[in-house]
């Protein structure tokens, strides 16, 4: 299946809802200001009916002369095919076109699968932060492991 990589817009929050909670998906329009003010990047991937299949944001605030990559995501029922690798490459190219050397990379660190993933492309773990967002039901709180890749 081809899958072409794009800069998300507003009109792909409603096609999303596979990918979290309401406030998951508040959390990933107030990204997409951001993105608009030039100040961080989101992606969506779309085989060719266009829908997002698989999304994820880039920040440059966390990590100094470093994109994070964080929000990824790929529709359930599409893991493991490749859409988070190619996603993954399309948002390192964007943080070199930025003029940033590396990459970052934060995932719990109860979540061995992308943890694995992330290995594979070139990411060493090297910290773990505590981290908490809001979810429908309340603050979430969590552990991240850090892992960083340079671009070259």
């Amino acid at each position: 299946m081809p899958v072409a990589i794009r800069d998300m817009v507003h009109a792909d929050l409603a096609e999303c809802a596979w990918s979290g909670s309401p406030a998951h998906l508040r959390a990933v329009e107030k990204e997409l200001l951001l993105a608009a003010r030039d100040r961080a990047d989101y992606f969506v991937a779309c085989p060719p009916s266009g829908l997002p299949v698989a999304k994820g944001g880039i920040t440059y605030q966390l990590a100094p002369g470093s994109g994070t990559i964080w929000q990824l995501a790929v529709h359930p029922a599409l893991q493991g095919l490749g859409i988070g690798t190619l996603l993954i490459g399309a948002m390192e190219d964007r943080i070199r076109e930025r003029g940033c050397h590396s990459a970052e990379i934060r995932v719990e660190v109860d979540n061995p699968r992308a943890q694995a993933l992330y290995a594979r492309l070139g990411y060493l773990a090297f910290a773990e932060v505590p981290e908490s967002w809001e979810t429908d039901d309340g603050l979430y709180e969590t552990t991240l492991t850090v892992m960083a890749k340079h671009l070259g």
